[in-house]
């Protein structure tokens, strides 16, 4: 039993061949390439921040995440990154950056409201003047978590080439209250048995999110319902939010 997937080593080198590159990396590319210094937070593999340095961005990066596994794909080959291993509580910030991020709906894993105000509070304190953070998060009146069943089952190879296969499933009848239970299952041919991951989620609306925001000193000014920018509605997949220090 994996507590969480990607703690683990060998799991967490699947990352990004589980989650290729796409409309959203491309949306916040575009933005890390205005931005003069860059705090990801939740940056995982820190592939956004490593492809920023790559095109040639000269400016502070910075990618902090709780999960040390992570880490390691992030440092394999960009020591002139700086990588940090916590969360937003492992130092004070000063107003250092332009843009915050926080993709891969790393947003959706605070699950209270008092993790969601610390980790805003740090996020503006992080911020200069005139900074954005920028997130996003599953839109809740699309009902995502109805996609997340067995049969829907991803296809992907280790580094040795091994054959993976994964799947989600929701855990009891549906949401509990604001929050999911779901399962992340991997599986592979010679394995003992399925390495199976626990992992909760939280769905806050468009509204809720706006409150929490302005009540940290942060002002959303856009929010999209997809990575080509439309408009947010019931069935747009995500709430993209752009927020501003002022």
């Amino acid at each position: 039993m994996v507590a969480h997937a990607f703690a683990d080593l060998s799991l967490a080198s699947l990352y990004d061949r589980l989650n290729p590159w796409g409309p959203g990396d491309d949306f916040y590319l575009g933005l890390l390439r205005e931005a003069g210094s860059v705090l990801d937070i939740g940056c995982g593999s820190g592939r956004l921040l490593r492809q920023a340095r790559s095109e040639g961005h000269r400016g502070r990066l910075m990618g902090l995440d709780p999960a040390a596994a992570m880490l390691v794909q992030a440092r394999r080959d960009r020591p002139d990154i700086e990588w940090v291993l916590g969360d937003v509580r492992v130092r004070r910030w000063r107003a250092e950056f332009d843009l915050v991020v926080m993709t891969g709906h790393a947003f959706q894993e605070l699950l209270t409201d008092e993790e969601v105000r610390v980790c805003l509070r740090a996020v503006r304190a992080a911020l200069r003047d005139g900074g954005r953070f920028v997130f996003e998060t599953r839109n809740p009146d699309a009902r995502p978590w109805e996609r997340w069943t067995p049969d829907r089952v991803l296809h992907t190879a280790a580094a040795d080439g091994t054959p993976v296969r994964v799947w989600h499933e929701v855990e009891g009848d549906g949401p509990r209250g604001d929050r999911v239970y779901y399962t992340e299952t991997y599986a592979a041919p010679h394995w003992p048995a399925p390495r199976v991951s626990h992992g909760v989620v939280r769905f806050l609306d468009a509204g809720t999110l706006e409150d929490f925001l302005a009540e940290a000193g942060l002002t959303v000014t856009e929010q999209y319902g997809d990575w080509s920018r439309g408009p947010l509605s019931a069935t747009a997949p995500e709430i993209i939010t752009v927020a501003r220090r002022g």
